[in-house]
């Protein structure tokens, strides 16, 4: 079962499709994370949802926030979907699933696809599971982000 609203977010380290390691914890730092899990790079639905993140980047960043892409693909096949789509955020690999379990976000036949919206100080504040609604992640990212700026006054411009 998938973390909840007002749950501390688990740290992790990852490596990033540039190679580095990156952690929740460092990340949460510079202020708000979008923590998105998808299924796999280039399928219809993941390419949807990557773009809309894309689509929507300056709304995102405008928040303060940063954006985390996570599956269990390759780093190779991360920089080839990056590169392709133009994603300006980071893909995370997690080929043994180890992130995905720390948020509870596995299924039984496909991975799904879940998006979490945390605070600076680590607490989850929204939650999106849709796998049928990828463009409406960021939607509800940005969403989630716009109340946790009224509510704090910190973030954005």
């Amino acid at each position: 079962m998938a973390l909840k609203v007002g749950e501390k977010a688990p740290d992790f380290t990852a490596m990033s499709d540039s190679g580095s390691s990156v952690t929740l914890s460092g990340a949460l730092k510079n202020g708000p994370v979008v923590l998105y899990f998808y299924p796999k790079d280039e399928t219809p639905g993941c390419t949807a949802e990557a773009c809309t993140f894309r689509d929507r980047w300056d709304d995102i960043k405008g928040l303060g926030a940063a954006v985390y892409g996570v599956s269990s693909d390759s780093l190779e096949s991360h920089k080839k979907f990056k590169e392709k789509r133009n994603l300006p955020f980071t893909l995370l690999s997690d080929p043994d699933k180890a992130i995905r379990k720390l948020y509870g976000a596995t299924g039984a036949i496909l991975p799904p696809r879940i998006t979490f919206v945390i605070d600076e100080g680590g607490i989850i504040r929204h939650v999106y599971n849709s796998q049928m609604n990828a463009r409406n992640h960021a939607v509800e990212a940005i969403n989630a982000l716009n109340v946790i700026r009224q509510n704090s006054g910190k973030y954005g411009n």
